[in-house]
């Protein structure tokens, strides 16, 4: 009789171990990444733009916040979710400038897309993805935000839709406008 109750006892304790263990595993993503650039300042860098061929670096928007969407021409997702920048880089211009960077593609088939989708943001070519390391971007879309102050906010893995991007910009508008409340003496 005494075996008998070790055994259930036994049973339960497994049992009430596997219940924590899924209990803390639901409600989660089992691909989510922790991000560790969030809070931490945006890595800086120099690009070529697509239709100028100037260089182009993250230094000279230095005080303004910054919407920064890495794609390819070659990314479904990418090419759904390009008229929602596009439409926000018209509405929220002002408030943040919005730049492209393009992952792991050729500047051929990216300025196709963009001859067929036009662009009213700056697009970038990162031909060794060497900046996309330094964000640290695992795949295409991802949308990363930088306050005024160049410290990265956040950002959005997957297809960005007009919702999200107003409120990550209004986020932006507010850390910014914090930044530069604390920074008056």
């Amino acid at each position: 009789m005494k075996k008998g109750w070790g055994i259930t006892l036994g049973a339960i304790a497994v049992c009430a171990a596997l219940v924590l263990v899924l209990k803390a595993g639901f409600g989660r993503d089992p691909h989510a990444v922790p991000f560790l650039l969030s809070g931490k300042p945006a890595p800086a860098f120099t690009l070529r733009s697509l239709d100028s061929g100037q260089p182009v670096s993250l230094a000279q928007f230095r005080g303004r916040p910054v919407v920064i969407n890495f794609w390819a021409s070659w990314c479904g997702p990418c090419r759904q979710e390009h008229p929602v920048l596009d439409w926000g880089a018209r509405m929220f211009g002002s408030q943040a400038q919005f730049l492209g960077i393009v992952f792991e593609d050729t500047e051929e088939n990216a300025l196709g897309v963009l001859q067929e989708q036009g662009a009213s943001f700056p697009q970038l070519i990162d031909p060794r993805s060497r900046v996309s390391v330094d964000y640290g971007v695992s795949g295409v879309p991802e949308t990363y935000f930088i306050t005024a102050d160049g410290i990265i906010l956040g950002k959005h893995v997957g297809p960005i839709d007009p919702q999200s991007l107003t409120d990550r910009i209004k986020e932006l508008a507010a850390r910014s406008a914090g930044t530069a409340t604390t920074a008056r003496p």
